[in-house]
C-alpha cells in the first residue's frame, strides 16, 4: 500500500532536508518538497491529495504569506513554520484557516514538527465529544477538533451526551461545560465515571464561571483536565493532546505489563491473575473446560544450532497460528521461552481433544526460512487436563506431567493427564 504523502514548501534546503530524513525514516511518510511558491503550486496541480502541507511563511516568490491561502484553498490541512514570532505574526497566523505553527528556533522547535503530525496521524481514529447548550460554543470547539483531525460528536447536554456514549463506547475524550440544562456537566462526569475510570476516557471540563471551588468539584469527582472559558485555540488544543497522550502512554504501560514482548500473547503474570479469576467462575457455574501446556519441540537445538533469530521467529510465527485458531472465548498465554498455555473455555473433553489435535497439524504447516535459505518445519508436544481438579496450580502440574510424557513418548504428539 502506498505511503501517505506530506507537502513541504521550505526555502532553507538544509532544514527541509533534515525534516524529510526524518519524517520517511521515523513517521513513515513520503514527502514531496517545494522551494518556492511556484513550485508548490505545481506540485498541487499535479496532486492535492496530502494528509498535510507544512509551509514557510514567507517565501522569496511569496513574501507575505501567499503559499499559506494557495494551499488552504486546495483543502490541505496546513501548518505554518516561521522565522519570527512577535505579537502580530501570531495573530496573523491564527487567523488562517490552519491546524497549528511552529517557529523555526531550534532543534527542539523542529522536533515538535514531528511530536504534532504523528499526533495528528492517530486523532484520525478517535471520537471526542463536545457537550455544550450553546450552540456557538459547540460549533466554535467542533471546526477547532475536526482541524485537529478528530472523529467530532457534538450534545447539547448531558442526557444527550450519555446517549450518544451508549451508542460509541469508544469515545477517548469528553469536553463538557458546567451549566446546561436537563444534566449539567458535574452530574454528567459522575455519571461517566461509573463506566469509565480516568484511564479509559478523559474528561475536560469548561466553563466561563471564573471559581476555584468550581474547578476544584469537577477534578475531585474525576475530571482529567479543567479550563476556563474563553480559552485560545492553542490552550485547548495542548490541553486535549496532553490528556491522550496521557492515556496512551498508560495504555503502553498496561500492556507492556500484561503482555508478552516478542508474541504478543498475555504474560505469565497476567495469565495467572486472570485464569485464577476464571477458575473461580467456571468452578460456581460448573462449566467444563481445558487447559493445554504447549512446548516447541528441539527448541533449544533450534536457538544453538540455527541462532536466536531463528528461534524468536519460531515463537512469533507460533503465536500467530495459536491466535488465528483461537476462538472469543479462549485464552492463551506465553508462560515461558518456547512454553505456551491455552484455556478452552466451556467445552467438553471430545471437542477440547479435536481442537488440540487440529492446533497441532495447523503448527506442523509453519515453514521458515533461515539464512543459508533451508525451511525449518515447526512442531509441538502438548499436555492437555481439564476442569475437574482443586486449583490452577494442580491443573498446570498435571498438564506438565502430561507434556513430559508427550516429550519422552516421540515429541509433535498429544498426551492427557
Amino acid at each position: 500500500m502506498a505511503r501517505e504523502k506530506i507537502l513541504m514548501v521550505e526555502d532553507n534546503k538544509a532544514l527541509s532536508k533534515l525534516i524529510v530524513k526524518k519524517m520517511e525514516s521515523s513517521l513513515e511518510f513520503e514527502v514531496d518538497v517545494a522551494y518556492s511558491y511556484a513550485e508548490a503550486k505545481a506540485l498541487l496541480e499535479k496532486n492535492s491529495d496530502y494528509f498535510l502541507a507544512l509551509l514557510d511563511l514567507n517565501l522569496p516568490d511569496a513574501p507575505d504569506a501567499e503559499v499559506v491561502d494557495m494551499v488552504l484553498a486546495h483543502k490541505v490541512p496546513s501548518i505554518i513554520l516561521t522565522g519570527s514570532m512577535d505579537k502580530e505574526v501570531r495573530e496573523a497566523i491564527l487567523k488562517k484557516d490552519v491546524i497549528d505553527y511552529v517557529y523555526k528556533g531550534n532543534i527542539d522547535d523542529v522536533n515538535y514538527i514531528f511530536t504534532l503530525i504523528e499526533r495528528l496521524h492517530k486523532n484520525r481514529d478517535i471520537k471526542v465529544m463536545i457537550v455544550d447548550d450553546s450552540m456557538a460554543t459547540r460549533s466554535q470547539i467542533r471546526a477547532l477538533l475536526q482541524h485537529q483531525m478528530f472523529k467530532v460528536i457534538v450534545a447539547a447536554h448531558g442526557e444527550e451526551a450519555l446517549v450518544f456514549l451508549e451508542d460509541n463506547p469508544d469515545i477517548k475524550l469528553i469536553l463538557t461545560d458546567f451549566q446546561m440544562p436537563v444534566i449539567n456537566g458535574v452530574e454528567l462526569t459522575k455519571e461517566v465515571r461509573k463506566r469509565y475510570s480516568k484511564n479509559e476516557l478523559s474528561i475536560i471540563a469548561m466553563t466561563g464561571t471564573n471559581t476555584e471551588l468550581i474547578s476544584a468539584k469537577f477534578l475531585k469527582i474525576g475530571a482529567n483536565d479543567f479550563i476556563n472559558k474563553p480559552f485560545t485555540r492553542e490552550e485547548i488544543a495542548c490541553r486535549i493532546n496532553n490528556s491522550l497522550d496521557a492515556l496512551e502512554y498508560i495504555a503502553k504501560i498496561q500492556d507492556m505489563a500484561q503482555n508478552d514482548f516478542l508474541s504478543g500473547l498475555a504474560n505469565r503474570r497476567y495469565f495467572f491473575d486472570a485464569m485464577q479469576e476464571y477458575f473461580k467462575e467456571a468452578k460456581k457455574r460448573n462449566e467444563p473446560f481445558a487447559l493445554g501446556l504447549i512446548d516447541v519441540d528441539n527448541f533449544k537445538q533450534i536457538n544453538d544450532t540455527l541462532g536466536h533469530r531463528v528461534g524468536d521467529t519460531v515463537i512469533v510465527e507460533l503465536a500467530k497460528t495459536l491466535k488465528e485458531h483461537l476462538l472469543h472465548d479462549h485464552f492463551i498465554a506465553r508462560i515461558g521461552g518456547d512454553e505456551f498455555c491455552l484455556v478452552l473455555k466451556n467445552i467438553e473433553q471430545k471437542k477440547a481433544l479435536e481442537f488440540f489435535l487440529k492446533l497441532k497439524s495447523a503448527v506442523n504447516h509453519i515453514h521458515i526460512k533461515t539464512k543459508e535459505g533451508d525451511s525449518l518445519t515447526v512442531s509441538v508436544s502438548i499436555g492437555v487436563t481439564f476442569g475437574d481438579l482443586e486449583s490452577v496450580e494442580e491443573m498446570i502440574n498435571q498438564a506438565d506431567k502430561a507434556l513430559y510424557i508427550a516429550k519422552k513418548n516421540g515429541r509433535n504428539r498429544i498426551e492427557v493427564a
